[in-house]
């Protein structure tokens, strides 16, 4: 069972639900580990002064930003620390939209937000509330020293946060050089845009994701298996760890709590403080 990435609540008007943050994907590829042909020793890296050829210890090793070749601008601890979002631990909604407004080319990583103990009827109201109004929500979350664009969308039983990559993440189309003129520059007529619809159709079928699987993993891990058994070699078993308790929640009116947000039109502030403005007249300064 994934341990949580932290404990904290969705924020939307001024409800609070308490979830916690849980991985929602599970990484398959194999690690490998170098080791020295010869007689199987482990090969480390090290940290080499590329002038001295000397190794250089972590307590003197600093970021640096290079500016230009060979120019850079050192960043101490306190200079990172300034810059990095406060953790609030809270999904802080900040506004409701179509989920057909989303480029995929947006998502970046799935989340499962899961409800704590005595939350799930809170839970289950704004995930009942999303479904029937087809929205999601869009937040603001921070996830260890970075702060995210996130969706919060309605998936069978659960509420899902969908990480969302920044605009400036992304790569414009216009830097690549693409086809755009006309079909017939091409030489593409009726008749091949026939076919090729033709070949689509007769190729189209549904999504089964379950059908799908990572050959290349599979196959390698097969072989792992195979050469573990014929040199006897057995896996150690993991020692599984215990159990965390979850804190118990309220008792919550949630009639109240919604009539008074309407009432008010409030946003609720995060934690520190900071002003949550609507996202379309909201500019911020990026370093």
């Amino acid at each position: 069972m994934a341990r949580p990435l932290w404990s904290g609540a969705i924020s939307f008007g001024l409800l609070n639900i308490p979830v916690q943050l849980m991985p929602g994907e599970r990484r398959t590829e194999l690690h490998f580990h170098l080791l020295d042909g010869r007689d199987k020793a482990r090969v480390h890296y090290q940290r080499v002064n590329e002038d001295t050829g000397k190794e250089v210890p972590w307590k003197n090793v600093v970021k640096a930003f290079e500016y230009k070749k060979g120019s850079y601008v050192v960043l101490n601890k306190d200079d990172l620390k300034a810059a990095a979002p406060e953790s609030s631990e809270s999904v802080d909604i900040e506004s409701f939209i179509d989920p057909a407004e989303v480029d995929p080319a947006y998502f970046d990583r799935p989340y499962y937000l899961v409800p704590q103990k005595k939350a799930e009827k809170g839970y289950v109201l704004l995930r009942e509330t999303l479904r029937q109004v087809n929205k999601v929500g869009l937040a603001r979350v921070v996830i260890r020293t970075r702060e995210h664009l996130a969706l919060v969308v309605p998936k069978e039983n659960a509420l899902m946060l969908l990480l969302l990559r920044y605009p400036q993440e992304l790569i414009p189309i216009k830097e690549y050089d693409l086809p755009k003129k006309t079909l017939s520059s091409y030489r593409l007529g009726k008749k091949e845009l026939e076919m090729a619809r033709h070949l689509v159709d007769s190729m189209s079928g549904s999504w089964e994701p379950a059908g799908y699987r990572d050959e290349f993993q599979t196959k390698l891990s097969k072989t792992i298996k195979t050469r573990m058994r014929h040199k006897g070699v057995q896996a150690k078993p993991k020692q599984a760890g215990g159990s965390e308790k979850e804190p118990a929640g309220k008792v919550v009116d949630f009639m109240a709590i919604l009539q008074k947000s309407l009432k008010e039109n409030k946003r609720t502030p995060a934690k520190h403080g900071a002003k949550h403005p609507g996202t379309r007249n909201r500019q911020r300064k990026r370093a």
